[in-house]
């Protein structure tokens, strides 16, 4: 039987599903919560963002600046790439 998790997860039974495999708390319910509302559609591809590889230095240095990844500075183009992807 599935477990009522509380009005902050909107498909329990999905929930669940997914913690089982693996996901985190946040993600499970991330998705549970998204399948839940008919205006969502989460197993579509995402948004319409340029790869990072289409990206020029400074941009990838001040996104990675945003979100304060250290030692940015001495990186390189792709290693600026990794670092953002790893985040």
């Amino acid at each position: 039987m599935t477990r009522d998790h509380g009005p902050a997860i909107k498909d329990d039974k999905l929930y669940e599903d997914l913690r089982e495999k693996g996901n985190s708390k946040e993600k499970s319910a991330r998705i549970a919560n998204a399948k839940a509302n008919p205006d969502m559609h989460p197993s579509r591809k995402g948004g319409g963002a340029p790869a990072y590889e289409d990206w020029t230095k400074d941009e990838l240095y001040d996104r990675a600046r945003e979100i304060g990844i250290e030692g940015r500075s001495d990186m390189t183009k792709d290693e600026l790439i990794a670092a953002l992807r790893r985040h």
